[in-house]
């Protein structure tokens, strides 16, 4: 059953995702807010999906940390699962990420016209300027921004470096960060096609400032909180796969 459904899953976002994303086109002259919108709504039928075709289903905790806007969301990097919820969830959500999902046929260009912020991480001095440049109008705009610290998806209980461009980012523009928490790996694995049912759950920490922090304070202090809540919440991951 855990194969069919993944079959289902993946033909479910093949019809979706071709329509949605030449609508996007549809939506070139439209304010930012007003393209981000409609067009992140297709997160909200995958989500959707995910837990009727796919049975993952999800839980939120911490919600009431969440401030209205303004807010960069450090989060852990488990899955695609992430990537679809957090925005579904979050409004004006603006997302870091490498250039290169442009060239991915109908997601990336439905991506790319939603205001976020693409960098060339060929170049860490120069994406670094750019996450600060950018991120730091979005946040005057209202916007959120959301990074994941490992840069990759990690296996689950797996412990990657946390790099440093949220934190310099927050201290920066002296942004409060939220960390995040979440056991999505469980569901939906890097490199897996199998998507296996099972109870998903996001854990939104409390809002850390950086007043008085340097970068690299405040980036240790996040990566204490979501690795001591990984390992407090979901034992079984690193049962499976020690630090």
């Amino acid at each position: 059953m855990t194969y069919l459904r993944s079959i289902l899953f993946n033909l479910f976002l093949i019809i979706l995702t071709i329509p949605y994303a030449l609508f996007s086109f549809l939506t070139f002259p439209l304010k930012r807010e007003t393209r981000y919108t409609l067009i992140t709504s297709w997160t909200k039928w995958v989500l959707w999906a995910s837990k009727v075709i796919c049975g993952m289903r999800y839980r939120i905790e911490g919600w009431e940390h969440i401030p209205a806007q303004g807010t960069i969301f450090l989060a852990k990097h488990q899955s695609r699962w992430e990537t679809v919820a957090l925005p579904a969830l979050i409004p004006l959500l603006c997302f870091v990420y490498k250039r290169e999902l442009h060239y991915i046929p109908f997601f990336g260009w439905g991506i790319a016209l939603c205001g976020m912020i693409p960098i060339n991480r060929g170049s860490a001095r120069h994406a670094l300027a750019q996450v600060v440049r950018d991120g730091g109008e979005r946040l005057k705009e209202g916007w959120n921004v959301v990074m994941f610290p490992e840069g990759t998806r990690a296996m689950p209980g797996q412990r990657l470096h946390y790099k440093m461009g949220g934190a310099y980012l927050a201290v920066k523009t002296n942004t409060p960060v939220v960390p995040i928490a979440h056991n999505a790996g469980d569901c939906w694995p890097r490199g897996s096609f199998l998507k296996r049912p099972g109870l998903i759950t996001l854990v939104f920490g409390p809002p850390i400032s950086p007043e008085g922090m340097t970068a690299e304070e405040l980036n240790r202090t996040v990566e204490t909180w979501i690795e001591t809540e990984m390992s407090r919440r979901f034992p079984h991951q690193y049962d499976k796969h020690p630090a």
